[in-house]
C-alpha cells in the first residue's frame, strides 16, 4: 500500500465522518446516509489494505 493511497482512505473516512454528523445535526437523512457510505468505504478500503499488506510480508 503506498502512502498516498493511505492518505486518500484515510481522508474519504474522516469526509464521511464529518458529513454524518452535518447531515445528523441538520436532520437531513441524505446527508447522513452519504457520510455513512463514505466512512464505511473508506474503512473497508483501509482494511484490504492492511490484508494486502499482510500478504506481502
Amino acid at each position: 500500500m503506498s502512502i498516498g493511497q493511505a492518505i486518500k482512505h484515510k481522508t474519504q473516512e474522516f469526509k464521511g465522518r464529518i458529513t454524518e454528523r452535518i447531515g445528523r445535526t441538520s436532520r437531513n437523512r441524505r446527508l447522513q446516509r452519504e457520510g455513512r457510505t463514505d466512512r464505511v468505504s473508506g474503512s473497508l478500503k483501509q482494511a484490504g489494505d492492511k490484508a494486502k499488506d499482510a500478504f506481502r510480508r
